[in-house]
């Protein structure tokens, strides 16, 4: 692997097939290929390194236009009015070879009010030519009458399963091996995302010193299972586990991925059968209480069910 090129950028999706999880999104822009009469304006709209630019460059490329004819923005240093206006008058012209020309704006939400107002005039009555993809993580920021012109397409968050297939794939393609256990540590740490749950890897692969990745705890700061386990076990005998979880908090071990080890050996203790009433009663309240790790402390959110 070259120094200077990250593991998402090496294996980003290059066609339909190699995107994972976005289904529901991938059968509709199919069908505006196939019909050869996509809209004028979409909105790709989910967290961020899930794939939203990729699927509109991929998009672009199925519509048959070149990468002369794909404009990519980034709407942060694009904030001005001057240049949304600049932008509306670059779109007048025709493709140079292509049926169409593509603006793909990424972070749009990040445009100012008065940009908005000025690209407003350009989604009313856009050149038959032109097809604009905005990307952002933030919908709530963009004005109904943006909205309201667009196509609208909600990115899923890909599971951890999706993420340690990833994982998986891109450890071969590299020419290495993992075991089941890393996998799932570089998936739980990756935050929900492709792009950081490759970062994570990349990181480990510059950490470890053989071809086999595997014990990667001490990497990631990640706590010992066993530890996890204790605080599960105790919690079903009634006894207190607060002095457990402050451990894990004195080790500066990350909360999200605490709880997440939480939620899947509990999800292994059902399978296990043993307890199986507790530890539904526990798993059903640490389920009720997982929407509130990204806000909160997820240490006290773990304090909270099993308190």
């Amino acid at each position: 692997m070259s120094e200077h090129t990250s593991l998402y950028r090496k294996y980003r999706p290059s066609n339909f097939s190699e995107v994972l999880g976005q289904d529901h999104i991938i059968s509709v822009l199919q069908k505006a290929i196939e019909s050869k009469n996509p809209n004028h304006a979409y909105i790709f709209t989910g967290s961020r390194g899930i794939g939203k630019t990729s699927v509109a460059r991929i998009f672009a490329r199925e519509l048959g236009v070149s990468e002369a004819d794909i404009y990519e923005i980034d709407s942060a240093s694009y904030t001005g009015v001057d240049n949304i206006r600049e932008l509306i008058e670059s779109a007048t012209v025709l493709p140079m070879q292509s049926p169409y020309k593509v603006y793909i704006l990424d972070e749009v939400h990040m445009l100012s009010k008065n940009a908005f107002n000025a690209f407003l005039k350009g989604l009313e009555e856009p050149p038959k030519h032109v097809i604009y993809i905005l990307a952002t993580t933030e919908l709530n920021k963009l004005l109904d009458t943006i909205i309201s012109r667009c196509e609208v397409h909600n990115f899923k968050k890909p599971s951890i399963e999706i993420l340690s297939q990833v994982v998986k794939d891109v450890v071969k393609k590299e020419g290495l091996s993992i075991d089941d256990e890393s996998t799932k540590l570089i998936a739980m740490s990756g935050d929900e995302s492709f792009r950081d749950t490759l970062s994570v890897l990349q990181k480990v692969i510059a950490s470890v010193d053989s071809n086999k990745i595997e014990n990667i705890e001490h990497i990631l700061n990640i706590p010992d299972v066993s530890l996890i386990d204790e605080i599960i076990e105790k919690n079903i005998k009634g006894e207190t586990v607060f002095e457990n979880i402050d451990k894990l908090k004195e080790n500066n071990a990350d909360g999200k991925i605490v709880y997440d080890l939480f939620m899947d050996r509990l999800r292994t203790k059902l399978r296990e059968g043993k307890d199986k009433e507790k530890v539904l009663v526990l798993f059903g309240k640490a389920l009720e209480n997982y929407r509130h790790v990204r806000f909160v402390d997820a240490f006290l959110v773990l304090e909270v069910v099993c308190g």
